[in-house]
């Protein structure tokens, strides 16, 4: 890497690695759309040239080609082994992102319905599904972190849940505060979990037997923008009503293997080279967790042995292994945080402007050497700073 010390611009995007090469690309920390792991951006680039099976460009294939076929069909298999999905949950491939997903759940299981949908509140995007919900239904908030900014989590086996609530709605990690339900959280019985899981899908294992839904968008650890997934139970999708929109109901992709209308084909073809590269490469969903959780301590350790300089939003117990927030003693100093870490070829660390500060997005395809890289980059400004 350049030397730290350095506080120009980078004057011609080239970053120097560890191992002597020189490569255009920098250490991108954006929350999305996040970085892809190098192998599958190199993959994927020949196949947009041309699909080996297919003679044509992944972005010219038919989706009811035999070819999209095998690719849908290994994407699905590559998530069933990597989540140990049960039989009786279906793997839909979707579009409109998460933020659909606030609507498109309420709307499936709420509306007409005379049970209340139950919502924790972790987040920002908790927040708003609970704007969406409103829209379809009765809501209540069993849990709400926003008076104390979104900085803590609850414990869900304590939350007082009625046994006749339509499901209990989580966010599993809040990608602009910087908070994740800890893992193995789920409670034991109670109303089936509903779940964005958008920012930390794939980075661990989950429990899905206690998921009636549970969807993502691709873009932070799965796949480029365009594609949702979304693992649902087939007693839940027994429960939806007649009557929706088609294109608006799960059963539609259900009932059509996520071919009702084309699908976004690229983005399904990155995932299932990314659910390959975790499978083969990382060695399953376990590994990927402990190498998130390495990568993570380095930046938190950082922040507990700065004296202060640093101070992490996220309390200790609810701390994010995706999504890394901090401020700095004053706004002076996060810009010149910022402008340093650019010109060592680190980039879209601003945090969120509801927040404040800085934020270090590091998911499954950000390398280790990446996040020692901003390590070593925030304790030699802390020593300058301070």
């Amino acid at each position: 890497m350049r030397d730290h010390r350095d506080t120009g611009g980078v004057t011609d995007g080239s970053v120097a690695r560890e191992d002597g090469s020189v490569t255009e690309r920098v250490w991108n920390f954006s929350p999305g759309p996040a970085t892809l792991p190098q192998q599958v951006l190199e993959q994927a680039g020949e196949r947009v040239r041309s699909l080996p099976s297919a003679g044509a460009s992944i972005l010219e294939v038919s989706h009811r080609s035999s070819s999209f076929r095998a690719i849908l069909d290994e994407a699905e298999s590559n998530l069933r082994e990597l989540l140990e999905v049960p039989d009786e949950h279906r793997v839909l491939f979707l579009q409109g992102g998460a933020s659909l997903q606030f609507s498109m759940a309420p709307m499936n299981l709420l509306r007409g319905s005379a049970r209340t949908g139950a919502y924790v509140v972790t987040g920002s995007w908790g927040d708003k599904a609970v704007a969406e919900a409103r829209k379809e239904g009765d809501v209540v908030v069993v849990w709400d972190g926003g008076p104390s900014g979104y900085s803590s989590v609850p414990d869900l086996a304590q939350l007082e849940v009625a046994d006749d609530s339509a499901y209990l709605h989580i966010t599993s990690n809040e990608t602009i505060q910087g908070v994740e339900l800890p893992a193995g959280s789920e409670p034991s019985s109670g109303p089936f979990l509903i779940a964005d899981a958008s920012s930390d899908f794939l980075s661990r294992p989950i429990p899905l037997e206690r998921y009636g839904l549970l969807s993502a968008g691709a873009q932070k650890n799965a796949g480029p923008v365009g594609l949702t997934i979304a693992l649902i139970r087939e007693d839940v999708l027994a429960r939806i009503p007649e009557g929706l929109a088609s294109m608006l109901a799960y059963r539609t992709y259900a009932e059509h293997g996520s071919l009702y209308n084309t699908p976004p084909v690229f983005a399904i073809d990155v995932l299932m080279l990314v659910t390959r590269w975790i499978r083969d490469e990382i060695g399953g969903l376990d590994k990927m967790h402990e190498r998130n959780g390495e990568k993570a301590a380095l930046l938190y350790e950082g922040i507990d042995t700065s004296d202060g300089f640093y101070r992490g939003h996220a309390q200790a117990g609810a701390r994010s292994l995706m999504n890394v927030t901090f401020k700095l003693p004053d706004g002076t100093l996060d810009t010149a945080f910022l402008s340093g870490a650019a010109a060592n070829g680190m980039l879209e660390l601003k945090g969120h402007r509801s927040v404040g500060g800085i934020r270090a997005s590091i998911y499954n395809a950000m390398p280790l050497e990446g996040v020692r890289a901003l390590r070593a980059f925030m304790d030699e400004f802390r020593l300058r700073n301070s």
